[in-house]
């Protein structure tokens, strides 16, 4: 049986040398006993999927609202399609794989119900308060409101775990970057960044067609459609629609994927990148597109804002998830004892205000709509026990 410390040396001797190694993490804030066969990196991608916040993405938005069909993505499926892609990415850069995953199925632990809405309008409900962000609050989720452990707040996660999370805050508060000479996080972080927008954008397509708010024929007018479909054409005759669509949005990661590869070790070669603070020190990020594929990729982002994030039909569904998420806030901030049990007894040391956004970016989109109902409808809730 191989033990923890025959995996750390399998590491030093497989993974490139710019990658991170779980023997040589910076740890925990909460100094742990390591586990007999288990990286540090491989418990913080355990203590994620077993956490509240994890399940809860089932329920959580990615563009569809949960009770509009069981096809459509959640967070959760995106997030274990966007781990999907981290693996298979640091697998053949040699990076270190179990450090991505972990990352990728955090990264959207701290977004709240009915997606980039939901940020939106807690971040505005926030303003005088400090805000609202997801990576910080998914950060937040990870060092202090888990509640699962006797001896520490939070999941006690490595500092490269919370590094990653953190990717895109950049407040003077953040303790992951405190040092001045780190611009990016690691290429495991940026793997699992850039592995977000290619599932994102990608099985978007997916969902957009099925729900026939995107038209194929105007699809044709984007390129990384349009190049695929006339590939596929020319191996196949007279598929319909939905096997059409699988494949071209299965070529598409591929593309995106393949460049994506290409594009960073040629970049590790150009910035002469030999070790971890390299990467982090770098005067551009490491891992990326080459200029045409960006361009590309850019492209597709366009339509889908314009033809499928600004549909009526969303644009419908986010407001009444403005209305949901607003009035929450209003009446808890005016009556706090509505808020749950665990708002009254734990984080006593935050603001009401932090306390309620909180609350309500824990909740999911069936969940905050249930409470809403049982608030503002007279009829809602009556005779049930609280």
């Amino acid at each position: 049986m191989l033990k923890r410390q025959d995996i750390e040396k399998l590491e030093e001797q497989y993974l490139a040398p710019y990658a991170v190694k779980s023997g040589a993490s910076r740890g925990r804030r909460i100094r742990e006993k390591e586990h007999a066969y288990r990286t540090r990196f491989q418990r913080d991608r355990d203590r994620v999927i077993h956490s509240s916040a994890f399940r809860k993405l089932e329920y959580k938005t990615q563009v569809f609202v949960y009770h509009e069909g069981d096809y459509y993505r959640t967070r959760l499926t995106h997030s274990l399609e966007v781990a999907q892609i981290t693996r298979s990415i640091c697998k053949s850069l040699r990076l270190n794989e179990d450090l991505a995953e972990a990352i990728a199925l955090a990264h959207d632990l701290g977004h709240p119900p009915f997606g980039h809405t939901g940020q939106r309008v807690l971040n505005q409900l926030m303003k005088d308060h400090g805000g609202f962000e997801h990576n910080r609050q998914s950060l937040r989720i990870v060092t202090v409101l888990e509640k699962r452990y006797p001896d520490f707040e939070g999941l006690n996660l490595t500092w490269e775990v919370q590094e990653g999370i953190s990717k895109h805050s950049r407040d003077g508060d953040n303790p992951i970057l405190k040092n001045k000479r780190f611009k990016y996080p690691t290429l495991e972080g940026q793997v699992a960044d850039f592995s977000d927008g290619i599932a994102y954008n990608a099985h978007d397509l997916d969902d957009g067609i099925t729900s026939q708010l995107l038209d194929p024929e105007e699809l044709r007018k984007v390129a990384l459609w349009k190049e695929n479909e006339k590939l596929l054409n020319q191996q196949y005759t007279n598929l319909d629609l939905e096997l059409k669509k699988y494949q071209i949005v299965r070529a598409i990661i591929n593309d995106l994927v393949t460049d994506f590869r290409k594009t960073t070790l040629r970049n590790v070669r150009k910035y002469k990148i030999g070790t971890v603070d390299d990467v982090r020190s770098c005067p551009a990020r490491v891992a990326g597109f080459s200029e045409e594929c960006n361009e590309k990729n850019l492209e597709l982002k366009r339509f889908l804002f314009k033809n499928m994030y600004h549909h009526r039909k969303v644009r419908r569904m986010e407001f009444k998830a403005e209305l949901y998420l607003t009035k929450l806030f209003e009446a808890y901030a005016r009556y706090p004892e509505l808020l749950p049990e665990p708002a009254h007894k734990d984080g006593l040391k935050d603001s009401m205000e932090r306390r309620i956004c909180d609350t309500i970016s824990g909740m999911t989109d069936r969940s905050s709509i249930d409470e809403y109902k049982k608030l503002y409808s007279p009829d809602e809730g009556l005779g049930t026990p609280v």
